[in-house]
């Protein structure tokens, strides 16, 4: 399939989810196609098969060559709501970063940040019950991520992987 096909599949795919949010006050479940979608498109990724193991893409150039991704995304209906969380993270599988694509009520990408796994793993570590082991909220991970596109600016940085610290 071209890439002008996906385009307009996944602006199809935004309209729908909007209008159905609007109608019935649910979401569909294909806000996390559309990031993975937006986020290879504006941080230059190669998407991955679907039996990835844990990515969903791999990073193509500059400090993200190589890297193994895992993408989520959060569309965000009502700002005031507080402990909003980002879906389940796959602890057990093979990757070296997560980026969140948080998108608006239309399901258009506003922010994408990225966080290196071994700070995940950390901030997880610390996590009080053992039910949000795995489970993240939003404000969270934008506390320990790095911003790293904007839809006002475009890409802003290259991220930057500091090493994992050593014990």
């Amino acid at each position: 399939m071209s890439i002008f096909a996906l385009d307009k599949l996944i602006s199809q795919a935004r309209k729908l989810a909007a209008d159905y949010r609007r109608a019935t006050g649910k979401s569909l479940p294909i806000s996390g196609e559309i990031a993975k979608h937006d986020a290879c498109v504006q941080l230059k990724l190669e998407p991955v098969e679907k039996d990835s193991g844990g990515h969903d893409a791999v990073g193509t150039e500059k400090a993200w060559q190589g890297l193994r991704i895992q993408i989520k995304g959060r569309a965000i209906f009502d700002e005031s709501k507080k402990n909003q969380r980002i879906g389940q993270l796959k602890l057990d599988k093979e990757w070296d970063g997560l980026v969140l694509v948080v998108m608006n009520e239309e399901f258009e990408p506003v922010e994408m940040y990225f966080a290196p796994r071994f700070e995940i793993e950390d901030a997880l570590s610390h996590a009080s019950n053992r039910s949000e082991r795995g489970a993240m909220s939003l404000a969270r991970f934008k506390n320990i991520a790095q911003l790293v596109w904007t839809a006002e600016q475009g890409r802003l940085v290259d991220i930057v992987l500091a090493s994992q610290p050593t014990s």
